[in-house]
């Protein structure tokens, strides 16, 4: 049967194609495995803050311990732990699922970034059914060799130091308050944005979504809030040079009283154990512990490397917006024998809240998502039964083709939800419920 290959998508500036960063790794005479280590700290308050650290997640060819790959992640759960506690135990396994079998290295890493929307998309589904009205942030990190893929949702922050001192954001910032983009997508969805109104005061507070109370534009949970409040996540995809880099995850109980720079700034030089303690009791010592204060480090080094050293540094840390920037700052020690410049590239990045564009862009879709199954819960689909996501549900044409992928109708009616075009008749509302 022949494939049907989707357009590739367009590349930002300064964006590699995947395929010529791995073509790279295999003409390099060493190009060995790192090292990846890791480290967590918390302080609770609330006890809504989860955490998943696997450094042997699984491997992409089941039997061979050199396709190993890492997971780590964030769950910061707010009006109750149970959607924290609920993509803890199953969002990894929705991803997997998500991924055919029997791919190549290349082909794992192209169709990751999809993988991770419909997982994320569907456990927010699944939770749906089972439990009640908590919602929750997620920070989801894989790491394949020098590949790392971030998915996130919500204002847990994740940072990446190069092995240069560059540092690089990973994750969106869904608040209200920092992005009017998603201020606009939730307005023109029927919702209201704006500050608490304190009946005969002025408004305080942060901006949030009404009904709700919500200062998040996107979360896995919150249902009574309205599904134009989405689980479809800002994936970034980098391949770090094998001089390695320190990669941070933090809840906002952190962000809310460092900076990036003071939390590098205070961990730099440790291992990933005692550098996450750092940075915990550095945000909660102005304060004392205000929010469930959670942080992650991973350190991905050049095998048998020493734990990185501080930098000499003068002034303040550069956050770079563009790849393949480079410093003097050597901050990890590394073997001079195999390390290539110190260069982080990127290969994929898309914060779209469309899931139909999230779901049909890139690798060749036929083989992903097969043409019996939902793209996003992966139910089996009775011939005719499913709808493409390119077609009009209220024309009833007949497709030329393999037209998909294709969405089961529980599937369709959440994308119509979540894109504004089918408001939920149960969205009650909860002025005071999801305050965060």
């Amino acid at each position: 049967m022949a494939m049907a290959a989707a357009a590739a998508p367009a590349l930002s500036p300064g964006t590699v194609p995947l395929g010529v960063l791995l073509r790279r790794e295999v003409t390099k005479e060493r190009m060995e495995r790192p090292d990846v280590l890791c480290g967590e700290a918390s302080r609770s308050r609330k006890g809504e803050d989860f955490t998943l650290l696997r450094a042997g997640a699984g491997q992409r060819v089941a039997g061979d311990p050199s396709t190993a790959f890492s997971v780590f992640a964030l769950f910061d759960g707010h009006n109750g732990s149970g959607a924290a506690i609920y993509a803890k135990e199953n969002l990894l396994h929705n991803v997997l699922r998500a991924i055919p079998t029997c791919l190549s290295r290349d082909e794992w890493l192209a169709v990751l970034p999809r993988a991770l929307v419909a997982a994320f998309v569907k456990t927010d589904k699944d939770f749906q059914r089972v439990a009640g009205t908590s919602g929750t942030t997620v920070t989801f990190v894989i790491v394949d060799e020098w590949v790392v893929t971030v998915a996130s949702v919500g204002d847990s922050r994740c940072i990446l130091e190069s092995a240069d001192g560059s540092v690089y954001y990973l994750s969106a910032d869904h608040r209200f308050d920092s992005n009017p983009d998603e201020v606009e997508r939730v307005t023109a969805c029927g919702s209201k944005v704006g500050k608490m109104d304190i009946v005969g005061g002025p408004e305080v507070g942060p901006l949030r979504c009404w009904p709700g109370g919500l200062c998040l534009s996107r979360s896995i949970g919150d249902f009574d809030v309205g599904e134009c409040i989405i689980p479809v996540p800002h994936v970034k995809q980098v391949k770090l040079s094998n001089a390695g880099g320190r990669i941070i995850i933090a809840s906002d109980g952190v962000w809310d009283d460092l900076t990036c720079e003071m939390a590098l700034d205070c961990s730099r030089g440790f291992p990933s154990d005692v550098a996450a303690n750092r940075i915990v009791n550095e945000a909660i010592r102005p304060r004392g512990i205000r929010d469930d204060t959670t942080c992650i480090v991973i350190d991905i080094l050049p095998p048998e490397s020493l734990a990185p050293t501080p930098p000499k540094r003068h002034g303040k840390i550069a956050f770079n917006s563009m790849f393949r920037r480079k410093s003097v700052d050597v901050p990890f020690k590394t073997n001079s024998e195999y390390a290539e410049p110190d260069v982080v590239e990127e290969i994929f990045e898309d914060g779209s809240a469309m899931l139909s564009k999230r779901l049909t862009t890139g690798y060749a879709l036929e083989k992903i998502f097969a043409r019996s199954s939902c793209a996003v819960c992966l139910v089996r689909l009775k011939s005719g039964q499913g709808i493409s996501l390119h077609a009009n549900p209220l024309q009833h044409e007949k497709l030329q083709g393999w037209q998909g992928p294709f969405l089961c109708h529980s599937c369709h009616d959440k994308k119509e939800a979540m894109e504004g075009k089918r408001r939920r008749k149960d969205s009650s509302p909860t002025v005071f419920g999801h305050m965060c």
